[in-house]
């Protein structure tokens, strides 16, 4: 992560950072402060969304304890992030972070409660005339490539989620994480994003671009940008498998 946000700060036209979740490998404080100490290296606004590996209340780090972390290092450049679930605009665009993760008894199944739902529907209502972008760490339109894990790895009632989706046109493209796969597919009008992880080879982050052109709707084009990631003689190196996921 540290190779990945200092490739970040030697570009001139990235506008904000969003991490989709499965921040650190155990839900730890000790383990939330080094991550916090890495991020703040970042010379843009970045904002987070929680993923299955980030919080766990009985191990002391619910939601809450997460935010107040964050808070205390002073995270967040633009407005101060409160809770998992958030709204921030740029450029007259909407920018929705919706929090999926259990902290009462954590696993690999995404659950968007009805109380989230009933929020992002008013969040939707209520920013009707803007372009909306999501942000999330569960899907709620799986990648192709990740069929074999639909098992342990689904999210629970995705039918209620993307029935909100359809109450709205507003919606240009959901980011997700949870599966570490680059991938993106188009469903009813709405562009499904999933995100690698820093972990895979070769290492990448994905940079979305929203184009606005006078009298037409905005287009969204990605790109993977690769990484070096400078070894450290004093570092453990970690491995993807030994993730909590």
């Amino acid at each position: 992560m540290e190779s990945a946000i200092e490739d970040i700060n030697k570009q001139f036209d990235i506008s904000f950072v969003v991490f989709t979740g499965d921040n650190i490998a155990n839900p730890k404080e000790a383990d939330l402060t080094e991550f916090i100490k890495i991020v703040k290296k970042l010379n843009v606004p970045y904002y987070i969304v929680l993923g299955n590996s980030d919080v766990y209340k009985s191990n002391g780090l619910s939601k809450v304890r997460y935010f107040e972390m964050l808070k205390e290092a002073n995270l967040f450049k633009l407005n101060a992030q409160k809770s998992s679930n958030y709204v921030f605009k740029k450029n007259n665009f909407v920018f929705v972070l919706v929090d999926g993760a259990k902290e009462v008894v954590p696993g690999t199944v995404g659950y968007y409660r009805k109380d989230t739902l009933d929020w992002l529907d008013k969040v939707l209502t209520k920013y009707s005339k803007n372009d909306v972008v999501i942000f999330q760490h569960f899907p709620v339109v799986y990648p192709k490539e990740v069929e074999s894990r639909l098992k342990t790895h689904k999210t629970y009632k995705v039918e209620d989620y993307l029935k909100v989706l359809s109450k709205h046109q507003n919606v240009l493209a959901v980011v997700s994480g949870h599966f570490h796969v680059n991938a993106e597919t188009m469903e009813n009008g709405v562009y499904h994003i999933s995100s690698p992880s820093l972990l895979t080879l070769p290492q990448e982050y994905k940079i979305i671009d929203i184009v606005t052109t006078k009298e037409f709707s905005p287009i969204i084009y990605t790109q993977l940008r690769e990484f070096e990631v400078k070894k450290d003689a004093n570092s453990n190196s970690v491995d993807e498998s030994e993730l909590s996921e």
